[in-house]
């Protein structure tokens, strides 16, 4: 009888550590733990050219560093604020423990759009001016390079995906 309620107490415990568990990691969605693609094998080379995404986006990462961005969307909670941002800028690709990164760095802006069709919330924050993305660098089953950052709450873990456009 006592190797039962022994039995018992350790289930009781090991439950116990099992709700403690969930609780701190029940808001943990997976960009908060994303460590990146693992990729560090891409060129500059291979990253420059015009990127597009199938919002009407589009990005021209230029060999020099320089950048043009097209109503280009907020990254992480900033997405919610719906304001669209083009303008001139400059990009490098970085290596990081987990993976490839580009940084885009949007340094002058030239025109503001909002994706919502509803007139203006005066509630929402000002555009800002200048503002800096880090896309996630990939490559899909052809071995095609692919770039991507999260958007929106990091629990959903909705992916804002850039595709290379054709023709270039």
């Amino acid at each position: 009888m006592a190797g039962g309620s022994r039995l018992r107490a350790w289930g009781a415990c090991l439950g116990g550590l099992m709700v403690v568990w969930a609780a701190l990691t029940g808001c943990a969605g997976p960009y908060q733990y994303y460590g990146g693609t693992g990729i560090h094998d891409t060129t500059a080379a291979e990253v420059a050219g015009s990127w597009a995404n199938v919002e009407g986006t589009r990005v021209m990462l230029r060999q020099d560093g320089t950048a043009l961005l097209e109503n280009l969307d907020g990254q992480d909670f900033d997405f919610e604020d719906g304001w669209r941002l083009s303008g001139t800028g400059t990009w490098q690709l970085t290596d990081e423990d987990g993976g490839q990164v580009v940084r885009l760095a949007l340094t002058a802006r030239t025109r503001v759009e909002s994706r919502s069709t509803t007139t203006a919330d005066t509630s929402a924050p000002e555009p800002p001016s200048t503002y800096v993305w880090s896309f996630y660098v990939d490559r899909d089953q052809h071995d095609e390079v692919q770039l991507f950052f999260f958007y929106g709450d990091p629990d959903a873990g909705n992916t804002y995906a850039m595709t290379r456009e054709t023709g270039t």
